[in-house]
């Protein structure tokens, strides 16, 4: 290992939104009338110190910014936390209550919950259906297994898909291969559930559109495009357990290193398990995550701990060949190949490295520019930079890793937004065509920047 330092209201039927206002007064109590399972508050909380300080304390704070603002979600005990730690909290929305108990729908690859989203189960069979019917594209990888699974508590194996025109040497796990490598994962955060919907209507537009669609069938007969459909399956297990009131599960399942459930009387956000996106061998440990294992950003008892983590590592290993020297301003080599894509909601932003920090990455100038391009397919409301310009600084990402260690490129879009019907993490699944059209430009640019992303 290298040694180096490297939203939103909750919408959806179930939410009843107000507003309050942000003056310098005694923030508001939230309203008995409006009772209800969660709050959303927004908390002044401008870019640099005062913004790590919200993240240092614990709350869960959603990867939402509007201005100064940043917004927390918690119970009405929530709102008096936030005034012990010296926080200004309104209430900006509220959740009702759960007004359905329907679970799952279908079965096999047809299986739903929400409304259309697919479960973890649906996601697996789908992966199995297309590599099926087109053996000519698509090469299933289990490349490990989740956390409950190596529990004997269930659980799921960790799958790829690979998806090229298939020839003597494709989707071999190496990293010397003949072709360049686009990587898409999806739900690494269990919670944001038009990730994983993403990822799914990816796989069909490249398989269904090959030797119809000419772009599709170009960039399939010179490249390899993977795809992690379900980066986290444990947590969108619980996610979907809740049915039409999805649990808002973020993290893996891993209780071992605290309590095998945590309190929620202080704070519903509280759960176990670690978040993967904090757990990486990556500024491990620094700014935007804890130490608390019931905390929404709890980073692991150490760098690589989650099984989860270490198998998407071990995948970026076999494909990437490392291009970049061991200190920390050393670029990567400007023939690398390849492109690694994480998918996020909701913010409508795409970040670029360093996550840790606000100082540039020594490829920022061509990492910068592709941001741009990005934004600019998904339209005039999203935003590009690294994630301290736009939000706040955090250690131990999936960002930072694959950038800091084998020089590919690497991008999180934050998919969606805090506004309107299809806000946050919980859209109505009616809300993915509108997604799914500004998602689908910047795949498709991100494949065919993968041969030189360096060079222009």
């Amino acid at each position: 290992m290298k040694q180096r330092r490297l939203g939103l209201a909750l919408a959806g039927a179930a939410s009843v939104a107000f507003l309050v206002g942000t003056s310098t007064a005694a923030p508001p109590q939230p309203v008995a009338a409006q009772e209800g399972v969660t709050y959303v508050y927004r908390v002044p909380a401008p870019l640099g110190q005062k913004a790590q300080d919200l993240l240092a304390r614990g709350f869960d704070v959603l990867e939402q910014r509007d201005g100064d603002d940043l917004f927390v979600l918690g119970s009405k005990e929530t709102h008096t936390r936030l005034t012990e730690a010296g926080f200004n909290g309104a209430v900006e929305s509220v959740m009702a209550p759960p007004s359905s108990t329907l679970k799952t729908q279908g079965h096999g690859v047809t299986e739903t919950y929400y409304g259309g989203y697919r479960t973890v189960k649906a996601h697996h069979a789908h992966l199995d259906q297309v590599a099926r019917r087109y053996a000519h594209l698509a090469t299933v990888v289990d490349y490990g297994d989740s956390w409950r699974k190596t529990q004997g508590a269930g659980g799921y194996d960790l799958k790829a898909v690979c998806l090229t025109r298939k020839s003597r040497g494709d989707c071999r796990l190496t990293p010397d291969v003949r072709k360049p490598r686009l990587v898409v994962s999806g739900q690494i955060h269990a919670r944001e559930i038009t990730t994983g919907d993403m990822a799914w209507r990816w796989i069909d537009h490249l398989t269904q559109g090959y030797g119809k669609d000419a772009e599709v069938t170009s960039l399939l007969d010179t490249t390899e495009i993977w795809v992690v459909p379900i980066a986290n399956p444990d947590g969108v297990q619980i996610v979907q357990s809740g049915g039409d009131s999805p649990k808002l599960q973020r993290k893996n399942a891993n209780h071992a290193n605290g309590p095998k459930e945590c309190p929620t009387t202080q704070d519903p956000g509280a759960q176990v398990g670690v978040d993967v996106n904090r757990n990486f061998d990556a500024q491990w440990g620094d700014n935007g995550t804890s130490s608390d294992p019931c905390h929404q950003v709890y980073r692991g008892p150490s760098p690589d701990s989650e099984v989860e983590t270490r198998a998407l590592e071990k995948l970026f290993r076999s494909l990437y060949p490392d291009t970049r020297g061991p200190a920390v301003t050393d670029p990567a080599d400007p023939r690398t190949r390849g492109m690694v894509v994480t998918m996020h909601s909701a913010l409508n932003v795409v970040l670029l490295p360093w996550g840790y920090t606000t100082t540039p990455s020594p490829n920022d100038g061509p990492l910068r520019a592709m941001a741009k391009d990005m934004a600019a397919l998904a339209g005039p409301d999203w935003q590009y930079g690294q994630p301290g310009e736009l939000l706040y600084t955090a250690g131990g990402s999936i960002d930072d890793w694959v950038y800091g260690e084998l020089g590919v490129p690497h991008y999180t879009w934050e998919i969606g937004n805090w506004q309107g019907d299809c806000a946050g993490f919980l859209p109505a699944y009616s809300c993915q065509d509108g997604h799914w059209a500004k998602v689908k430009p910047m795949l498709t640019y991100a494949a065919k920047k993968a041969a030189n992303p360096y060079g222009g």
